[in-house]
C-alpha cells in the first residue's frame, strides 16, 4: 500500500484518469443508475446487461468527474465484467470501509490501494465512490428485475 503522505494527485491517478474503459452507453441497459456528489458535482451513469448466470456482462459508462473519480470510474470499469452482484456490492462496501478508516486495506479489488492518500480527505470520498456505488445498485436491480 501506498504511504499516507503520497501525494493525492500522482501520475498513476492522472494515468487511469485518461483510461477510463466502457465509455459507450449500451444501447439495451437492463439497468442505469446515476450517482451524483453533492460535495463537487461528480456524476457517474453506468449501465449493466447481465448474462444468464446472473453476472455482469456488459457495462457502459458515462463519467463527468474529478481526477479521483475518474481513477476510480477507470478501475471499476476495467473488472467489473464476469462479476457478480454481491461482488460488486463487497467491493462498494470494502472501499467505503477503506477510505473512512474502518479497515487497513481496499478488500481483493485490484488497484484501489491508490487510493490511501485519499483517506484523511474526506470530501473527496463521494467522488470515488460514485463508480463503485452505481455499479453496484446497477447490478443488483438488473439481477432482481427492479431496475427503473
Amino acid at each position: 500500500m501506498e504511504l499516507m503522505s503520497a501525494p493525492l494527485y500522482n501520475a498513476r491517478i492522472l494515468r487511469l484518469a485518461t483510461s477510463i474503459p466502457h465509455q459507450d452507453r449500451l444501447a439495451a441497459p437492463q439497468a442505469t443508475v446515476s450517482k451524483r456528489s453533492p460535495i463537487c458535482g461528480s456524476r457517474v451513469t453506468v449501465d449493466v446487461a447481465m448474462d444468464e448466470a446472473g453476472r455482469v456482462a456488459a457495462i457502459g459508462q458515462e463519467v463527468r468527474a474529478c481526477a479521483l473519480g475518474q481513477a476510480s470510474a477507470a478501475l471499476m470499469g476495467e473488472y467489473a465484467v464476469g462479476r457478480s452482484p454481491d461482488e460488486l456490492a463487497d467491493a462498494r462496501d470494502a472501499l467505503s470501509a477503506f477510505l473512512a478508516g474502518e479497515r487497513d486495506d481496499p478488500g481483493d479489488w485490484p488497484g484501489l490501494d491508490i487510493f490511501a492518500p485519499a483517506r484523511p480527505h474526506t470530501a473527496r470520498h463521494p467522488s470515488i465512490r460514485l463508480a463503485f456505488e452505481a455499479v453496484a445498485e446497477a447490478a443488483a436491480q438488473a439481477a432482481s428485475g427492479t431496475a427503473r
